[in-house]
């Protein structure tokens, strides 16, 4: 049976999908202003650390991330109580993006020193090395509409105005979804309930949850070293998760002495 702090949650990240597929521009407007930008953006601010967690980019994001939360965060609920699995389930989601932030500290700092330099100091015969290193998938598609000429030749102060805005356009770039929390549920469940089999939807495999989340972890670690282009899922905010629900559980210690 659901309960009360997990159907909370749940009713309010649907709540929120609604709202947001109800006209793109409510779409637009709230994932720019409750989606976790990076600590430059201007668009940043630290309730977003928060609210990240509430907006969703489809129908499939939202449903994978609720179904989680729906089969394991009661037992934790139930094992804890309504206030210390809120705590939990916060403390993971916010954990989660302050990690995948940090990590990306060391992509976006390379990239604004970089675009910074080429503003200082501008040549289109560097214009080209300067794109392909800093955006292998091609300058952001907002930007290549609006800037780009058709005929593709770029004057000296366009390539500063596109170099410019393509930063602009990648820090503006928001993480959402409520994966974070509920990897670290999903940590949680495997670290207090170790023993329970679990099957994997479709087939009618059972494989206990250490060995199930042992698995994920590894593969969301993979995934994120080795991100493929089009791969837009934040696989070290999965991970962050994870390690904040190791943190905390750890520091409230075992919870009980027999698992199942």
């Amino acid at each position: 049976m659901i309960t009360p702090v997990v159907r909370a949650l749940i009713a309010i990240n649907v709540i929120v999908y609604l709202v947001q597929r109800s006209s793109s521009s409510y779409d637009s407007q709230i994932t720019s202003l409750f989606g976790l930008h990076y600590f430059t953006s201007e668009r940043f601010n630290p309730i977003q650390l928060v609210t990240y967690m509430f907006v969703h980019g489809g129908f499939m994001h939202l449903f994978n991330n609720m179904l989680g939360l729906f089969f394991l965060g009661p037992l934790l609920e139930r094992l804890w109580g309504e206030k210390k699995f809120m705590i939990f389930y916060f403390v993971t989601g916010i954990g989660a993006g302050l990690l995948y932030m940090g990590l990306k500290y060391y992509d976006y700092s390379a990239l604004e020193e970089a675009t910074n330099a080429y503003l200082l100091h501008p040549d289109l015969s560097l214009f080209s090395k300067f794109i392909s290193q800093f955006y292998p998938a091609g300058i952001p598609s907002e930007v290549y509409s609006s800037l780009v000429p058709s005929s593709g030749n770029i004057t000296l102060n366009e390539s500063k105005l596109i170099a410019e805005e393509s930063l602009r356009a990648v820090l503006n770039t928001p993480t959402i979804g409520a994966s974070g929390a509920t990897f670290g549920v999903m940590a949680g469940f495997a670290m207090l309930f170790p023993n329970t089999e679990l099957i994997l939807f479709p087939l009618p495999i059972p494989i206990k949850a250490k060995y199930f989340v042992a698995l994920y972890a590894l593969y969301e670690f993979y995934a994120g070293l080795h991100k493929m282009p089009g791969d837009n899922v934040a696989h070290f905010a999965h991970i962050g998760g994870m390690i904040f629900a190791f943190i905390l559980i750890k520091y409230w210690g075992n919870q009980r002495n027999t698992f199942y």
